[in-house]
């Protein structure tokens, strides 16, 4: 049993449907990112960059316990373990490596940037607003242009990079996106919506989620207590 902490974000929605993919037996703990659970010692055991999510295996690939943070980590780790959803032959390997690094490296940061100065951030910046949106657009641009040649991200076998992307468009009207400029996007997420373990993972800790507003969300996400010495 994968013991699963985390919360209803597009990053731990990512690990979320890998293990319904996969049909892994596993527990989840909710790590409340508003309420700062994120910062308690038994997760920063586990996970020490304080985010979700992370998780503890008791059947490591030696026999013995290991423990992930980064959901990109994580997912190849699940990927190797049951020899799903990553293939097999080098070229194919890696081109599902370079969309998975292509979504931790730009789209997710990116895309957090422009949820924050859309939505979270006190003061409406009208430079950082305008520069990340368009930064989404952008990428969301070259989404379109790559699932205009193939079915799924990587070509046409479905596989990790798919649910690491996937989750992370389901907010692209807070980021400024209409998926009317973006019609393969569109196919795309319609297709991976359909899927049941998809649609499984989604409601992982879906009752729990709520709007991180306040002022102790706040502090928890990108205020003081974010940059807490620990």
């Amino acid at each position: 049993m994968i013991d699963v902490y985390s919360w209803p974000t597009p990053n731990g929605h990512k690990v979320h449907i890998m293990l319904e993919e996969c049909r892994l037996p596993y527990a989840v703990h909710a790590v409340d990112i508003g309420a700062g659970e994120q910062f308690k010692p038994g997760f920063l055991a586990i996970s020490p960059n304080n985010r979700i999510p992370a998780i503890v295996d008791p059947d490591g690939p030696d026999g013995k316990p290991i423990s992930l943070f980064e959901s990109g980590a994580i997912l190849l780790y699940l990927a190797g373990k049951t020899g799903r959803f990553l293939p097999r032959s080098t070229r194919g390997k890696y081109k599902v490596l370079e969309w998975l690094m292509w979504q931790m490296g730009g789209f997710g940061p990116m895309l957090g940037q422009t949820h924050h100065f859309r939505i979270y951030a006190p003061e409406k910046i009208d430079y950082a607003i305008s520069r990340y949106s368009r930064e989404a657009a952008r990428l969301y641009g070259v989404l379109d242009r790559q699932l205009a040649r193939s079915e799924f991200i990587a070509g046409r076998e479905y596989g990790i990079a798919d649910m690491a992307i996937f989750p992370w468009t389901r907010s692209h009207q807070n980021q400024g996106i209409d998926l009317g400029e973006f019609p393969h996007v569109a196919r795309w997420i319609d297709q991976l919506e359909s899927r049941p373990a998809v649609q499984r993972g989604l409601q992982v800790l879906a009752d729990r989620r709520k709007p991180l507003t306040g002022a102790e969300a706040h502090s928890n996400l990108f205020g003081d207590n974010q940059f807490q010495k620990r």
